[in-house]
């Protein structure tokens, strides 16, 4: 039987997590993984590439726009601490420009682009309702991440821990962005996109209680 490129992908994102969750887990392991954590990333973003359907312009503005105005983002709140607070990346996420990795663009794109596709696949008919639960879902991701960045050295944070400033700045941040993506009419997707924001929640969720 020939799998659909959905299954194949689907299949991929559940493996892929999987194995990082047990490289994450078990102590010895914990350096390797850590390192392959950039090429994980990729690997999301080619799958979620892949399964986009019909890529047009609007779409690649979108991305491109995401992808830079997180790393602007970024920037503002590392060097400025005007939107989360006061932070610095560590190495985990790989090479920076300005202090600040070029992968947590990518991961702007894809938690934005997640989120938006499952809630362009919700029953919602207001846009509005679907930005701000869209935003609100984002910042409960967040406070899953945050305990399992700090420990991996994704980033940390000058008090040690994020304080609420980060969540506000979450909120607002994933608002604009889900904005972008309503304005833009990115057509229709698939459920490879939310299945990778669920399983982002599986992952770190798992990984807190381990």
């Amino acid at each position: 039987m020939r799998l659909s490129k959905t299954t194949v992908s689907v299949i991929v994102i559940i493996l892929f997590h999987f194995v990082g969750l047990i490289g994450f887990m078990v102590p010895s392991f914990r350096p390797v993984f850590s390192k392959l954590v950039p090429f994980h990333l990729l690997l999301m973003l080619a799958v979620v590439l892949v399964n986009h359907y019909k890529a047009d312009s609007r779409f690649w503005r979108f991305a491109w726009l995401v992808f830079v105005m997180g790393i602007v983002v970024e920037w503002i709140g590392v060097h400025k601490h005007w939107i989360f607070g006061d932070y610095d990346y560590g190495r985990t996420l790989g090479v920076k420009i300005f202090d600040i990795p070029l992968m947590i663009g990518i991961n702007w794109f894809l938690l934005i682009y997640a989120t938006g596709v499952l809630m362009q696949r919700s029953r919602l008919k207001s846009a509005a309702a679907r930005v701000f639960l869209g935003a609100a879902l984002l910042v409960l991701l967040d406070l899953l991440i945050e305990p399992i960045a700090i420990k991996f050295d994704y980033w940390s944070w000058a008090g040690g821990v994020p304080t609420l400033k980060n969540y506000i700045g979450w909120f607002f941040v994933s608002t604009a962005f889900l904005g972008l993506f309503e304005a833009c009419k990115i057509k229709p997707q698939t459920i490879v996109a939310p299945i990778l924001l669920l399983v982002e929640f599986v992952f770190f969720g798992l990984l807190q209680l381990a």
